[in-house]
């Protein structure tokens, strides 16, 4: 059911409470004074403490105990118990953070109601924490694309270790799941996943959001930094943090401790911290509104993370993969993309990455048929502007205009364009869709004034060498 330690100077009362636990299937340990508490403490953090406030021959009392508690065990109940009590010994122990207070001689049953409350806090806790952790689960990864590839083999590196790591990339390619999948696969994966949206938080209200609050009328508040102890905290878009926050950031990341807002005492963590940004943060430092410092400390280990445009290849395995979990997690209908649709995916213009094409799935499937495999009608922003006859094409006003010969060169260099990106400029595979040999599609190429550039993370490149 739990484990309680029980600290209380007096053998009988020690021996009591114990054996009464036993009697109701709990498992208990006992400490005389401060030092044996400590010392089972950091042994093992128990699920709940009963703690007397007056121990002696020892060098703390309970209050001291409980300042120490809630500073490094912060997920542990406290009840504290007296024989000398009154109102402020009590309102100062519920101000340390003690879940209840109660006096000597105390009622057995009022003892084992305040037990059961606290061991059920306890437990929501535990809950609400390993709930957290099944939200970001499954951190999983989908492509096989040589950009995809690389990134990939970056962040298996970094797992393995407790260095900080700075996420670079457009918004909606995938940091806080690479980020995620960083937490699910290091030694911490069983600790909090904590994100910080540095821009969503009003800047006044940073540091207590991040360090937490003291105070006379509400005791201990923990921020953000103490819930991600022993795991990981993200920072997503860490060039939103204020300034004058990110100096106080800094110093957490020399020595891990960091005083609550109205506090006084160091409260000490262990964390590991990941950071993303949208932004060039060599400019933001330039223009002083990210300090040089705090870069450094936060990017021991870059990695960018590539967008979509750079990684065309893994678009049908990733909308396999948002069909088949929107069909899991909401019970929408498990369709499949058609051939000519996954080839107007490949060839779409992909501003918000990968949360775009995962946003366009889920649309699909809710507003979508019931069943049959998906066209390239049902894409949103692919409708017919009008009807079309069948076996006619609607050319566009550009092409309609032009005489024969540039209106076939334009066609079939943006076609080619078109098909060498959707492959991610893999020739043969390129050749093979459009029915040329390899030689033929090459010479075409250079016909049409179509070039190639170095290549970029096993892409390669075309450009229009006729552009202006």
């Amino acid at each position: 059911m739990g484990d309680i330690l029980i600290v209380d100077d007096e053998r009988d009362i020690r021996e009591l409470v114990s054996d009464i636990l036993k009697d109701e299937g709990y498992t208990t340990r006992l400490a005389a004074n401060s030092g044996e508490c400590m010392a089972e403490l950091e042994a093992e953090p128990p699920s709940l403490m009963i703690l007397d406030i007056w121990l002696k021959d020892s060098d703390m009392d309970g209050i001291d105990i409980l300042k120490i508690a809630k500073r490094d065990y912060p997920g542990v109940p406290v009840i504290i118990i007296s024989g000398h009590g009154n109102i402020e010994i009590a309102v100062a122990a519920i101000k340390q953070g003690a879940y209840d207070y109660i006096e000597k001689p105390f009622n057995i049953d009022q003892l084992m109601v305040v037990i059961g409350r606290a061991m059920e806090t306890s437990r929501l806790r535990r809950e609400n924490v390993a709930l957290k952790r099944r939200e970001a689960e499954p951190a999983i990864l989908v492509g096989q694309s040589p950009a995809f590839k690389a990134m990939k083999a970056s962040l298996d590196k970094v797992t393995k270790s407790n260095g900080r790591v700075m996420l670079s990339g457009p918004p909606g390619c995938g940091k806080e799941l690479a980020a995620r999948y960083i937490h699910a696969n290091s030694g911490r994966s069983d600790c909090p996943f904590v994100s910080v949206g540095s821009a969503s938080v009003e800047p006044e209200r940073m540091e207590e959001v991040l360090f937490g609050r003291e105070s006379p009328e509400r005791g201990i508040e923990p921020g953000l930094l103490e819930q991600a102890d022993g795991g990981v905290l993200f920072f997503d878009e860490v060039a939103d943090m204020p300034t004058g926050t990110q100096s106080k950031i800094l110093r957490v990341l020399v020595d891990q401790t960091f005083q609550r807002v109205g506090g006084t005492e160091k409260v000490r963590v262990d964390i590991r911290v990941i950071s993303s940004t949208t932004r060039d943060l060599a400019v933001e430092i330039r223009e002083g509104r990210f300090r040089q410092e705090l870069f450094h400390r936060l990017a021991v280990v870059p990695v960018e993370v590539p967008s979509l445009d750079e990684r065309r290849e893994d678009i049908p395995d990733l909308a396999e993969y948002f069909l088949e979990t929107f069909n899991k997690a909401q019970g929408l209908p498990l369709r499949m993309l058609s051939d000519e649709a996954v080839a107007l995916l490949q060839t779409m213009v992909w501003p918000g990455n990968v949360r775009q094409l995962k946003n366009m799935m889920e649309r699909v499937l809710i507003l979508g048929e019931a069943k049959g495999t998906i066209g390239p009608s049902e894409l949103p922003g692919t409708e017919s502007p009008a009807p079309k006859e069948e076996g006619r094409v609607v050319l566009s006003g550009s092409l309609a205009t032009l005489p024969l010969r540039e209106a076939r060169e334009l066609f079939e260099r943006e076609y080619l364009l078109t098909q060498i990106n959707r492959f991610g400029g893999n020739i043969s595979r390129t050749a093979n869709f459009v029915g040329m040999e390899r030689s033929a599609l090459h010479r075409k190429l250079k016909s049409l004034g179509v070039v190639t550039s170095n290549k970029q993370g096993g892409r390669i490149a075309y450009l229009d060498s006729t552009a202006g």
